[in-house]
């Protein structure tokens, strides 16, 4: 295993311990995020936004595999179980994973995903109507966005 599969390795086993510090650490000052909902997160967002994940999801469970580095960077495959608390629904989101590394931190993170099928799991009915709208995927995207910026207010103060 390649020292970068291990700082994912060790990334994702953190997660499963809801230990956001050491998740936290392993990302470099200058490092970048993106995912279909939280998008182009600096590295202060995006560590407030594995905080905040963790401190509401209550219930979320992670599994992750297929750790592997390439001439691209690092990949994974993770999948997250967890209920969605605007709605209560349970969610089962299957990612995957992209990293860039340099110096041991991650310097680029981008997770993707089907925004449709996790729409439809998380909103129900409206998801399976609507979730593949622009006007659902800006919605949740902004209300993601003001939740991070509440969350880094209210760490901060």
């Amino acid at each position: 295993m390649t020292s970068n599969e291990q700082l994912i390795h060790h990334f994702y086993s953190s997660f499963q311990r809801k230990d956001a510090q050491a998740m936290q650490d392993c990302y470099a000052a200058d490092a970048t995020f993106s995912d279909p909902v939280f998008t182009n997160l600096n590295a202060a967002e995006v560590r407030s936004m594995w905080a905040m994940l963790l401190k509401s999801g209550k219930d979320m469970r992670i599994e992750f595999k297929n750790v592997i580095e390439d001439e691209t960077g690092t990949h994974a495959e993770w999948d997250a179980w967890y209920t969605f608390s605007a709605t209560g629904n349970k969610v089962h989101n299957r990612i995957k994973a992209s990293f860039i590394i340099e110096n041991n931190k991650i310097i680029k993170h981008t997770d993707r995903f089907s925004f449709y099928d996790w729409a439809k799991q998380s909103l129900g009915s409206t998801g399976l109507l609507l979730g593949w709208t622009s006007f659902i995927k800006n919605k949740i995207k902004t209300k993601a966005r003001k939740n991070l910026d509440a969350f880094m207010a209210s760490a901060a103060s």
